[in-house]
């Protein structure tokens, strides 16, 4: 974007490398000067330094959502300078002025976005701070309303009762389960109550007071530690895709459950003196897992020169972006797939990598221990969350002692 003047004005689009934040980006800031004296303004969109292009003053291609990332800061611009070029016309110009006009502009703008224009904000915020599951969750909720509503100019008024409902029913007669109707629906309404906090809907017209949102429990997906051991018996050609999604699954069940996508994520430095270190994407929470035999023996078989210890991703692949989570779906996706073969040849129904997690759980339950050290060696918060305030933790030996004898069920 050029630099654009007005008399002693000039105005222009910059990366504030004054002000690192704490997780290492720089804001993008607008910079306006008059008469010598100058003042900036905030476009709430933080990147990397090296995602910024010095030349173009726009966000460089290696940026997750460049494209949502631009055209987000191209409107804000132009509205910056549309207040620009009335204030000349005026022939008048001072900061606490155009602060002014520049807020009434954004609060007018503000007010008049549709669902799907504040949705789609929404959805590039996620992914410019890497919550791509989020992000998708919201943006297939929010094709299929604009879908039912047959407008992408839909409006937050119009989501009323009436047209939850009729979505609901839509959905219902589509054949859709309950708990994907739950999905959709628990997503709208995170949205809608983010337009009330943003003030684009007036709290008073909120529509899911009356809208029931049901969910059914999934079926049991636990297989007995029998059956593992013997799918572990089954012969197979090493190097086979069968052998791979077999090797992921014990691999899981040998590490408490892990999921895929954390197990895909696992880098050399997370393994330390026979420990395994990290930190669950969706929880959050901290995991310190001693290894064993069993999960050494199926590492070992990946080693290579790059960074992670299984070969799902690429060292060149940013973690946590749209790019990563496609092929770490597609890697479950196939893996399941095979496993689905596996388990036919055993008599297993619906193998899948996430049986992992419910068998050792259901394993760890049978071998009588508390439910309140399964939930702990899991990452679970079991009972009253105040009370577990003043609890301390089990004694990690414990937890050590628990994933070893449930390994020891399938040997």
């Amino acid at each position: 974007m050029a630099t654009f003047k007005w008399f002693m004005i000039t105005y222009k689009v910059v990366l504030d490398e004054r002000r690192q934040k704490a997780d290492g980006k720089f804001p993008i800031i607008f910079r306006v000067t008059f008469n010598r004296s100058t003042n900036s303004y905030a476009t709430g969109i933080s990147i990397c330094k090296d995602h910024w292009n010095f030349e173009t003053s726009l966000i460089n291609r290696f940026c997750p959502n460049y494209k949502e990332l631009n055209k987000n800061l191209t409107n804000k611009y132009l509205a910056l300078q549309k207040v620009i070029l009335q204030m000349e016309d005026d022939g008048e110009f001072s900061f606490d002025l155009f602060k002014e006009r520049l807020i009434e502009k954004h609060d007018a703008r503000k007010a008049s976005l549709t669902f799907l224009e504040y949705s789609e904000q929404l959805i590039a915020e996620m992914r410019a701070i890497k919550r791509v599951g989020n992000a998708i969750v919201y943006q297939t909720a929010v094709n299929r309303v604009i879908q039912f509503a047959g407008n992408k100019k839909l409006n937050f008024k119009q989501i009323d009762f009436n047209f939850l409902d009729g979505f609901k029913f839509q959905l219902i007669k589509e054949g859709a389960k309950p708990n994907t109707i739950g999905n959709y629906l628990r997503s709208i309404r995170a949205i809608y109550n983010k337009a009330i906090k943003a003030k684009l809907i007036d709290r008073s017209l909120y529509p899911f007071n009356d809208i029931t949102i049901k969910t059914e429990k999934t079926a049991k997906r636990a297989i007995s530690s029998d059956a593992l051991t013997e799918l572990g018996k089954v012969p197979l050609k090493i190097g086979s895709q069968e052998w791979h999604a077999r090797n992921y699954l014990v691999l899981s069940f040998s590490l408490i459950g892990i999921s895929f996508t954390d197990a895909a994520y696992l880098k050399t430095h997370n393994v330390s003196k026979g420990r395994l270190a990290y930190k669950r994407r969706k929880t959050h929470k901290h995991y310190n897992i001693k290894l064993s035999q069993l999960s050494i023996n199926i590492l070992s078989y990946y080693k290579s020169n790059g960074e992670y210890l299984l070969p799902v991703l690429s060292d060149k692949i940013e973690e946590d972006s749209l790019e990563s989570k496609k092929i770490i779906q597609q890697w479950i996706k196939t893996t399941n797939k095979y496993l689905k073969r596996l388990g036919k040849q055993c008599g297993i129904e619906n193998l899948t990598t996430y049986v992992a997690r419910h068998t050792w759980a259901t394993t760890a339950k049978r071998l009588g221990y508390s439910i309140e050290l399964i939930a702990e060696a899991m990452g679970h918060e079991h009972g009253n969350k105040i009370t577990n305030i003043y609890l301390d933790n089990f004694d990690q030996s414990l937890i050590d002692d628990l994933n070893e004898k449930v390994i020891a069920s399938i040997s």
